[in-house]
């Protein structure tokens, strides 16, 4: 198991200032990210440098033009208007390198919601993946609560670690990272002692003995996977563990609308399936859990234990995306670049 404190990236070393100084507020700075939207709507994310020029097929901005100007300024190039605020985390989690696929904002926002991720929370997080749920956990716990994340994988701990510093201009003093298993590093902490596990893995009922004994009573186990097989059997194993409540389990769609004028309809593109999210609260160990009244369809007689079948599930693994060696390593070189150039601009 390694610690982040282990974890050596040189370009994000010294990166930003110490969390903390680092504002989103007040005028436009050197080193600041900013959103500029062209006159077609066109959403470009650039870092503010001494000297820096922006150019696109609409126009050009020199940096030095909008450093020290307000934010949510509209720059006027000839005829042309581009509008340039910072980014909100949604804006950035969305543009920013990845190693691993990321946890949608719209599923982020209800993790936070239906997790009860509260200001203080002792968060457990696994599969850090590019840091995008990060973010939102450490928003939520404050420098009050902790959050520590275990990704398997040094390459995309190293990814996650550069995207939240670059996101809060420093470390953030709640967070800790480790590089390892999760039920090795769930079973070095203390017995329940964190509030809230939150699961974004490919076999999260491999977790459940592990969660159990880290989740204080009452505590919340919130998982979110990807397809109906895991869905179906990690609900089934919850129930089998007889430590944890009747799972939840839902899916959320989001779709914009198209709003012009007289002409407003929704788009034609939304954003549909990204995946399933399953909560269920821990049982206190000197009791059970509710047995709810009630019986099963006959279809579903004989179905208890199916996915016990190894050689079932593994059929199934072909379902979930496998992120290039290729890909990782661009997002590792994208992301340090990007702390440089940020660098260099202090």
């Amino acid at each position: 198991m390694v610690m982040n404190e282990d974890i050596k990236y040189p370009q994000l070393e010294k990166i930003g200032a110490p969390f903390g100084q680092a504002t989103r507020r007040g005028p436009l700075r050197v080193g600041d990210r900013v959103q500029i939207t062209d006159p077609k709507g066109r959403l470009h994310t650039v870092t503010l440098v001494p000297g820096g020029m922006f150019q696109c097929s609409r126009g050009t901005i020199r940096h030095d033009e909008i450093i020290g100007k307000p934010e949510a300024i509209t720059f006027v190039d000839g005829d042309k208007e581009f509008h340039i605020v910072r980014p909100l985390l949604h804006d950035y989690v969305m543009s920013m390198p990845r190693g691993a696929a990321i946890v949608y904002p719209k599923d982020a926002a209800q993790i936070i919601t239906y997790g009860d991720i509260f200001p203080g929370a002792r968060v457990l997080e696994a599969g850090v993946g590019s840091g995008a749920l990060s973010m939102s956990l450490l928003n939520a716990v404050g420098v009050e609560g902790s959050l520590h994340s275990i990704e398997r994988r040094e390459e995309f701990a190293t990814i996650a670690q550069g995207n939240v510093d670059l996101w809060f201009g420093g470390r953030h003093p709640a967070w800790q990272v480790s590089v390892g298993d999760f039920n090795d590093v769930a079973n070095s902490l203390e017995p329940e002692s964190i509030d809230r596990v939150v699961l974004d893995m490919l076999a999260p009922w491999e977790c459940i003995e592990a969660a159990e004994r880290v989740l204080a009573p009452g505590g919340l186990l919130l998982c979110y996977v990807a397809t109906v097989t895991q869905l179906s059997r990690l609900n089934e194993d919850l129930v089998a563990s007889l430590r944890f409540s009747k799972p939840q389990a839902w899916e959320s769609f989001m779709r914009g609308w198209h709003l012009d004028g007289l002409a407003v309809r929704p788009d034609h593109r939304m954003v549909a399936h990204t995946g399933f999210l399953i909560t269920s609260r821990k049982v206190a160990r000197e009791s059970f859990p509710q047995t709810r009244q009630g019986r099963p369809a006959k279809a579903a007689e004989g179905l208890a234990g199916q996915w016990n079948d190894e050689d079932g599930w593994e059929a199934n693994q072909k379902l979930n995306p496998v992120v290039s060696e290729r890909k990782i390593r661009r997002s590792v070189r994208e992301v340090t670049t990007k702390a440089a150039t940020w660098l260099e601009g202090e």
